[in-house]
């Protein structure tokens, strides 16, 4: 019997691109490195789930949209925010999304990505140091409350 197996050839590459790399030692540097990101009047307009990618020293190596969703969610999948990480060689990551009616309170759905992508993440030895909830007048801090 003879049986040919071939698979997709994957080629990885890492270039970093910023010279100069903003740390974030607390909440409020992630808030306040993430909020530009969000393009005049859509933080109000519907969600977007996004993640800092940081290594050892806690400089942002970059950031991503992970997924863009309607006016109350936004699917997120963990297994795209770790294949961004790794591809990335990330050692932390930062957690963020927003919530266009302005309430801060995270969801249940919200402490269970949470959950999900920092168990999923310790098995790669990466760290998730917080999860923020971002409007345009302020943000939740998963870390800040405890919550991580």
């Amino acid at each position: 019997m003879d049986i040919d197996y071939k698979v997709g050839e994957v080629e990885l590459s890492y270039k970093p691109k910023i010279k100069n790399l903003h740390k974030i030692i607390s909440s409020e540097d992630a808030y306040k490195y993430l909020l530009p990101t969000y393009k005049e009047g859509t933080i109000c307009y519907k969600e977007y789930f996004k993640v800092l990618f940081l290594n050892q020293a806690n400089q942002v190596l970059g950031y991503t949209l992970i997924s863009e969703g309607g006016i109350t969610e936004t699917s997120v999948d963990v297994r795209v925010i770790l294949q961004a990480a790794l591809l990335t060689n990330s050692v932390a990551l930062v957690l963020a999304h927003n919530h266009p009616s302005g309430n801060l309170k995270p969801s249940q759905e919200d402490i269970k990505i949470t959950k999900q992508v920092k168990d999923a993440a310790q098995l790669m030895r990466i760290r998730v140091l917080d999860h923020l909830i971002l409007t345009d007048t302020g943000y939740y801090s998963f870390s800040d409350e405890g919550q991580l």
